[in-house]
């Protein structure tokens, strides 16, 4: 058995048979492009498959070696690729400047950081793996741009040159001067290795004049420039003072290069990731650094606790409550990794999860609730008497005790959300409850939440919340 067989018999025995099965043809048939920064929301999309079950796929096909993460710093404007690691531990600084929107990206996990995956050289080489030698539309397609970015899957090369005056391939140290025709519309020379850019506002009478510009490629900054210039003949000098090729192209700045930057697909932010069952599990030691605090605009959190647990070690013996205790434990689990959360930490006999949206959170809670009442019945007692609370809000992403944990005043009034819930009622803010999701979870529920204002310990203002009752 090779080496390739090896890994996917390890990866069928830990994965969704049918996303595996999906993973091996890929990797077997598919052409290069598409092994380059994959795109798993798509992918599953694409091949009729559960998106959580790909992701999990995707993750112990990784961790075994059949592909590598890429955490990648994303333009909001654009959507190209400011910056890519390996680990999300790299991505460290405040702000990383996009040259084409002129803009500072902070880099937010629910918004700008991609998570994407790449087949492992050692498995199949594929022309990515050198971006040196890919063509320049390739390049633009697979490097420069984020996979959330809607290319055609054919033609792009054809569209390019539509849009394009002139372009070249410059090798490191290499000179080089275009002479082009500069239209009566905006134009853009756009360079996407360096994410050097220079604007050209054209306007006014034309020209017979030769207009000159000036480009000089570096590894210390990309150059941000701006000129106004006259309808007529253009002398673009390009200097390449890097050790590597640069591929400027310049640009049509119309509706039609606006049309096809602007269409997006989902993509797998790495809030989602962080919030995941499997990548916790996986990768607990090797999400952030110790210094690292990364912000997130929207987490949803759920907690939970028993209520009563000493008492129920004294009514029915320790290893009867061990028993009940950790039977409710691998309960809560599954249901949260099912509804694509993930839990943070146990803590004694209470739970903190995550969600990536409120509904999910809501789903969850539901379901924790419903299989509490289901194994009192099996005991015929009441024993495991759940109180459960739900907020969602900003948050920063932090490692605490060589743990990835969440800080901040959303996980502070989640937890005093929990402690308010009785046994039967699941306590969740007005937040979450406003949420159109959460209305059509709770509409197909059949239950009505019922609002009150109250006070949260450490909180000036009240908090709206709302009670979900429980029908039996």
């Amino acid at each position: 058995m090779g080496e390739i067989e090896a890994l996917f018999a390890v990866l069928r025995r830990s994965a969704d048979a049918d996303a595996v099965a999906a993973i091996e043809r890929l990797v077997r048939e598919a052409p290069d492009r598409a092994l380059n920064r994959i795109n798993v929301l798509d992918f599953a999309a694409h091949h009729g498959l559960s998106e959580e079950l790909t992701i999990a796929a995707f993750l112990h096909a990784a961790r075994i070696g059949l592909f590598d993460l890429s955490w990648n710093v994303l333009c909001p404007g654009c959507g190209s690729v400011l910056d890519a690691t390996a680990t999300l531990k790299s991505v460290q600084r405040e702000s990383y400047p996009c040259s084409l929107c002129a803009a500072d990206c902070e880099p937010i996990l629910d918004e700008i950081v991609e998570v994407t995956f790449t087949v492992s050289p050692r498995i199949r080489h594929i022309a990515a793996h050198d971006p040196g030698s890919l063509p320049i539309w390739e390049y633009h397609r697979q490097i420069f741009w984020g996979s959330a970015v809607d290319f055609p899957e054919e033609g792009i090369e054809a569209l390019a040159e539509q849009l394009t005056l002139d372009y070249v391939e410059l090798p490191p140290g290499e000179k080089a001067v275009l002479s082009l025709q500069l239209p009566a519309e905006a134009v853009i020379v756009l360079e996407p290795v360096t994410h050097s850019v220079y604007f050209i506002e054209v306007g006014g009478e034309p020209t017979r004049e030769r207009q000159h510009i000036s480009m000089v490629f570096n590894k210390v900054q990309p150059l941000t420039e701006t000129q106004a210039l006259r309808p007529g003949p253009l002398r673009l000098s390009l200097d390449n003072r890097t050790e590597m090729r640069v591929l400027p192209a310049v640009w049509v700045a119309d509706s039609r290069l606006h049309e096809i930057v602007s269409r997006r697909k989902p993509f797998m932010t790495a809030k989602r990731l962080l919030s995941n069952q499997t990548f916790r599990d996986l990768y607990q030691t090797e999400m952030l650094d110790v210094d690292q605090r990364l912000k997130i605009t929207s987490l949803t959190f759920l907690f939970t606790d028993l209520k009563g647990s000493t008492d129920l070690y004294e009514r029915v013996g320790d290893l009867d409550a061990f028993n009940l205790v950790r039977s409710h434990f691998r309960v809560l689990l599954d249901i949260v990794a099912a509804e694509a959360g993930a839990v943070v930490k146990t803590i004694g006999d209470a739970v903190m999860a995550t969600f990536p949206t409120p509904d999910r959170a809501i789903s969850a809670a539901l379901r924790m609730r419903e299989a509490m009442s289901k194994l009192n019945s099996a005991h015929g007692r009441q024993d495991l008497l759940l109180k459960i609370g739900v907020h969602e809000g900003p948050c920063l992403a932090v490692l605490l005790n060589d743990r990835q944990d969440y800080f901040g005043q959303t996980v502070n009034v989640a937890s005093r959300v929990r402690s308010m819930a009785d046994t039967t009622a699941i306590v969740a803010t007005d937040s979450v409850v406003q949420d159109p999701h959460v209305a059509e979870v709770l509409e197909r529920s059949g239950l009505r939440p019922a609002p009150r204002e109250v006070v949260l310990r450490g909180l000036a203002r009240k908090v709206s919340v709302y009670e979900i009752p429980y029908i039996d």
